[in-house]
């Protein structure tokens, strides 16, 4: 499992107080962008180097609890599925030590980054991704 720390700033909160809810999913994309980091693929050198980008296909997420100002949180990530042309994330947002605020289930897929069409994950990302898997 992969875990990014975010830290919640008070632009990120609503006038309640509380992160506003499309917040959750600029996290969400931090620690995906930041695992792929970690891997070894940057998102820019991907466009440029294999002619490829990953695209939220779809999102489905359960807001359990409110993070509020100065919260410290982990965005966790793990591949639930992997297919030929697409990934799809289970990611958590957890409060420590370990209260769950959030779940979602993130699908992207894998564009060619000129034609903007569904392409294969290419053999080295694929194989990287492998062993995450596991």
């Amino acid at each position: 499992m992969f875990e990014w720390p975010v830290r919640v700033y008070y632009e990120d909160t609503d006038t309640g107080g509380v992160v506003y809810y499309a917040n959750y999913l600029k996290y969400l994309e931090r620690a995906r962008t930041e695992w792929l980091r970690d891997l070894g693929f940057g998102q820019d050198a991907l466009m440029r180097d294999s002619g490829i980008l990953f695209a939220v296909r779809r999102v489905e997420i359960d807001y359990l609890l409110p993070a509020r100002l100065d919260d410290e949180l982990v965005v966790e990530l793990e591949i639930g599925s992997a297919s030929k042309a697409s990934l799809t994330f289970v990611q958590r947002i957890v409060r420590a030590p370990d209260t769950v605020l959030s779940r979602a289930t993130v699908k992207v897929a894998c564009l060619d980054s000129d034609r903007f069409r569904p392409t294969a994950i290419p053999a080295n990302i694929r194989e990287k991704l492998k062993h995450a898997h596991e």
